[in-house]
């Protein structure tokens, strides 16, 4: 179980950090949403053991976290 946990927090990993490459053309907003969701995403997965429910609400949470910090 400890691999499968470790493959899903690093899949997570990898896909936060090639979707913050293409940031480039994005507002000071919406990188800061784009990021708090990554964020977000893998403290879900990390606080709730790999669960996808976790994730997703992680993700949300970090989202509108990353929106509002711009405003």
């Amino acid at each position: 179980m400890k691999t499968m946990q470790r493959f899903a927090i690093s899949s997570v990993a990898v896909a936060v950090l090639l979707g913050l490459g293409a940031c480039s053309g994005m507002s000071r907003q919406d990188q800061n949403t784009a990021i708090g969701a990554g964020v977000g995403a893998v403290g879900g997965a990390v606080l709730t053991g790999g669960s996808a429910v976790g994730t997703v609400g992680g993700a949300a949470v970090g989202g509108v976290i990353g929106h509002e910090v711009s405003k």
